[in-house]
């Protein structure tokens, strides 16, 4: 049938994979829209990064459960649920973000608080869940599941650009040059329902893939015997090839019956490691900085690197469907080139609002080649561990999103005192010159 063809299982793996964080991605690039409509104003984004950190509830709960009740989770029946979930609160979240309640005095935008805290934890879930149950596909599929995680920061960036965020013309006046602000082409409450959009498409999908395996495995079950065996880990075939499904379920059952050989080997620990720094970078670290290492060259500096970065990321990860770099040393090494480049833009972000270079085309190539070099090289370490640990099986999946997790928040935590609270990093001002 059409319907199990290879080419529409990636498309809908990769539409699923998007559903994972496009939620918490949206807000950050819808911020400079909201923050001028709610009362916090820009303390949201310090609000925000708390109640991201708060959605860590729903995997350490998951994880929790796996350790100690394994047989109670039904991994499918819970992505439905966290699915629908984030596609209701998307829908309530389009209809009262701007809705604000009295509370001691002063008004507070609790629906738009309470709708983040919930997409939150529906995106942190994700890692811990949508990851484990890729483990019934062969790992290419893997790498499709992360060109979808990279589409769901590039969609809301395209779109985020449409509607003309953050525009600034610099005016002369008889008093100086004045910041001027352009008005955005469309509302923050169409930009919500278009991440209600992805977020039914993404449900769909994933209600697509269930039913595909389902109905396939049934019609072909009965044409295998019951006694045949077979390895749990086959040579890879051509990455746009079905494994056939009756040995997928039998893999998996094969693998959950027979953990012989023990998941904490020191080169797995070694990939969980650098999976673990790899997130805290791309996710936690250099996000709360971005804006620091870019802004000073301008928006349309500011504007590539986000763009750019973010396509780098779901092109790295197609490039790793058909290349597979499975040396240690190889994915050290590639680690070291993107930390050189993160500690780069860190150094640009120190520098704020004067870094070198600046008022130069140089300077504005550099920041930007930078933020797509340290995005792609991430990327792709990313998504070459997450199949490495695909093959050692279902648990080693459930960690990998348990890592990932880990290293976001760790990153996040690290860089929020830094910027929200001993603010050192300095912010450009636009149409002001403080460096001459």
């Amino acid at each position: 049938m059409w319907w199990n063809h290879a080419a529409v299982t990636h498309i809908l793996v990769a539409l699923f994979g998007m559903g994972s964080w496009i939620a918490v991605n949206s807000f950050w690039v819808e911020l400079p829209v909201v923050v001028s409509t709610l009362p916090e104003e820009w303390n949201l984004p310090a609000y925000l990064s708390v109640i991201i950190a708060f959605g860590n509830v729903g995997p350490l709960a998951v994880t929790i459960t796996h350790h100690f009740a394994p047989k109670c989770i039904n991994e499918r029946v819970l992505i439905h649920a966290i699915q629908v979930l984030a596609v209701v609160a998307s829908a309530f979240l389009a209809l009262f973000w701007s809705k604000l309640a009295i509370i001691a005095g002063e008004p507070r935008s609790v629906a738009f608080l309470l709708l983040s805290l919930v997409l939150s934890i529906v995106c942190c879930t994700s890692n811990v869940t949508f990851l484990p149950f890729m483990f019934s596909y062969p790992p290419q599929y893997i790498r499709t599941f992360f060109v979808g995680q990279g589409l769901s920061a590039l969609f809301p960036c395209i779109v985020a650009l449409g509607q003309g965020v953050g525009k600034v013309e610099c005016v002369e006046t008889p008093n100086g040059t004045k910041a001027y602000y352009l008005k955005e082409n469309f509302p923050a409450q169409d930009f919500f329902w278009f991440l209600f959009v992805m977020l039914a498409i993404s449900s769909l999908s994933f209600l697509a893939l269930t039913y595909t395996v389902t109905t396939t495995t049934k019609a072909l079950v009965h044409q295998v015997p019951e006694q045949e065996t077979e390895k749990c880990h086959e040579q890879e075939v051509h990455p746009l090839q079905n494994e056939d499904p009756v040995e997928s379920a039998k893999r998996m059952d094969i693998e959950k019956k027979n953990p012989a050989v023990s998941f904490w080997t020191l080169r797995n620990l070694y990939l969980l490691m650098l999976l673990g720094i790899s997130t805290a970078l791309t996710n936690g670290v250099l996000p709360s900085v971005q804006s620091f290492s870019c802004l000073p060259y301008g928006t349309m500096a500011f504007h590539l690197s986000v763009v750019l970065g973010n396509l780098a990321n779901p092109l790295a990860c197609f490039m790793a469907m058909f290349v597979v770099l499975r040396s240690s040393a190889g994915l050290s090494f590639m680690s070291l080139g993107g930390a050189l480049f993160a500690v780069y833009l860190l150094y640009l972000a120190a520098l704020s609002p004067c870094p070198p270079l600046l008022g130069t085309q140089a300077g504005v190539a550099m920041v930007v080649i930078s933020w797509i070099i340290f995005t792609g090289l991430f990327s792709y370490v990313k998504v070459v561990v997450s199949t490495l640990l695909h093959e050692a099986g279902h648990t080693a999946l459930l960690w990998c999103g348990v890592f990932i997790q880990a290293g976001s928040l760790i990153g996040a935590l690290s860089m929020f005192p830094l910027v929200s609270v001993y603010q050192v990093f300095q912010r450009a001002q636009d149409c002001v010159n403080t460096c001459s």
